[in-house]
């Protein structure tokens, strides 16, 4: 009998909404389901880099870091609203790895993949302006090298879209509960939570990117034999009150071998992380532990000149890594790079499971993914995510500053830093969101610093957010400006929103 949909993805996290958004616009039918909210896991958890992990290199992870490396540009101009490069600065320790060491490593780091647009590494004085600033006098060298930041959330959220726009089923707070092989096919049988009402679809293919629970879904609800090892690793970031003024990041050496980033974040902050400690426990329940936040105060104030205690700390997050065990002992020095499991394909409908992956990798995960079902999906196109852009991302990577001025140029009444915001987080479809307003009051109720009725109706109806913390912690980071009393207020705003589109569709 013939399927519901070619391609079933299981989780919401950036291999699932990459996935999907490869293989729609490559001619299949899908359907995501994500238990959660998009990216409500560890895709919104990162260090929010695009890199290619300079560290990886003393683990002998040539491939993993030469491919990550050509990712860099490749995702910079597909979203260059919500990615753009960072300088990143490694001050010398004279007690841990020799300079010559880390010059050989950035070498290495420079000339692996594909480097166009990116400046090239240098060695800088770390006594003079602008590299001394925020450091310890007694740090005099270190180098300067080029790695990128995302929007780690938002890059989830805009695959999503691009999915949805290309005829993809994208459906938030849905389980799946169970699936079995059924003549030929997938029977599935899907939970939506909150009316807790079941829905039963049949799929030719299941991929499971369900993150943390990717073995569990694997054995328990898809049934299939499962001979890869996940290793779940926890890495915690702490937020702190701004540190140094220039834009540039540090990343610091600490004794145990680990490194910790220090970096600019959303203006008046800095971001701090991340911490690597494997994790058994229950996954709706992830937190920092006091030890860790302890090791990122210790880590970044043996660098720092003002030193980071505990009670500087304004938020912190944390996320569980689906790492492939490869049996390494410290938690560390587990790889980073994926593994594709497949089940089935000849005699029985086929399921591929997700172990491990890197934001900055997860299109080509994608990609390698399709390549496997390719015998089993009725692709229309081959390749072809390499040079799209994402939603909003349809402008010159050097032409930032440019969309800026010719949004406030078409809506007046927007400041510099609300154009700038809408810019950051929509590119160019902050026309479609601002639509035919003329003025702040066309806008609707503000919940605070900027935050308009208008794109919260946007965020409900064209990205998926169901709650606040939608809105304040992944589609935007106002979590960070707006207080307990205006969250609040948004999350009954939001809840009204969706109990009048209830109410209409029934």
């Amino acid at each position: 009998m013939a399927a519901d949909y070619d391609l079933l993805v299981i989780g919401g996290g950036i291999n699932g909404t990459g996935i999907a958004r490869d293989a729609v616009g490559r001619g299949a039918s899908v359907l995501l389901v994500e238990m959660g909210d998009l990216a409500g896991a560890t895709s919104s958890a990162s260090t929010k880099l695009i890199h290619g992990g300079l560290r990886y290199l003393e683990y002998y992870e040539f491939n993993l870091v030469r491919k990550a490396l050509k990712e860099r540009e490749v995702l910079w101009r597909a979203a260059p609203h919500i990615a753009w490069p960072l300088r990143f600065i490694l001050p010398h320790h004279k007690d841990l790895r020799p300079a010559w060491l880390l010059r050989l490593g950035l070498f290495f780091y420079d000339h692996l993949g594909g480097r166009e647009l990116l400046p090239a590494t240098k060695t800088v004085r770390l006594d003079r302006p602008p590299f001394c600033q925020g450091l310890k006098k007694l740090f005099r060298k270190g180098f300067e090298y080029s790695d990128c930041w995302v929007d780690d959330a938002r890059l989830v959220v805009l695959n999503a879209r691009d999915a949805a726009d290309r005829g993809a089923e994208i459906l938030t707070r849905t389980k799946c509960v169970s699936a079995r092989r059924d003549g030929g096919v997938w029977s599935v049988v899907l939970k939506d939570l909150a009316t807790g009402e079941d829905r039963k679809v049949t799929a030719d293919v299941i991929v499971n990117a369900a993150g943390p629970w990717v073995a569990e879904m694997l054995s328990g609800v898809v049934g299939a034999n499962n001979a890869s090892r996940i290793r779940l690793v926890k890495g915690s970031h702490i937020i702190v009150p701004r540190r140094f003024e220039h834009d540039r990041c540090f990343i610091f050496q600490n004794g145990d071998g680990r490194i910790v980033f220090a970096i600019p974040y959303e203006g008046d902050f800095t971001l701090i992380g991340t911490t690597d400690v494997d994790f058994e426990g229950d996954l709706e329940k992830v937190g920092i532990s006091g030890a860790e936040i302890d090791y990122l105060c210790e880590a970044a104030s043996e660098y720092l000149e003002e030193p980071v205690i505990p009670e500087d700390v304004v938020h912190t997050y944390s996320g569980v890594r689906p790492l492939y065990d490869d049996g390494a002992k410290d938690a560390k020095a587990a790889t980073r790079d994926y593994v594709l499991e497949l089940d089935g394909g000849e005699d029985a409908p086929a399921v591929l499971s997700v172990f491990g992956g890197k934001i900055t990798t997860y299109r080509k995960l994608a990609e390698q993914v399709l390549q496997k079902l390719e015998p089993f999906l009725p692709f229309k196109r081959g390749v072809w995510t390499a040079y799209a852009p994402l939603p909003g991302g349809d402008f010159r990577v050097d032409a930032f500053a440019d969309e800026v001025a010719r949004l406030r140029a078409d809506y007046p009444f927007l400041g510099e830093a609300f154009a700038t915001r809408l810019t950051r987080l929509y590119g160019t479809d902050a026309r479609l969101l601002l639509g035919d307003a003329t003025d702040l009051a066309d806008l609707g109720r503000c919940f605070g610093h900027d935050l308009y009725e208008r794109e919260v109706v946007w965020l409900i109806d064209r990205e998926w957010a169901r709650t606040a913390d939608d809105v304040l912690w992944r589609r935007t980071k106002l979590g960070l400006r707006l207080d307990a009393g205006q969250a609040a207020d948004l999350d009954a705003f939001i809840a009204g929103c969706l109990a009048e589109r209830t109410g209409a569709a029934a």
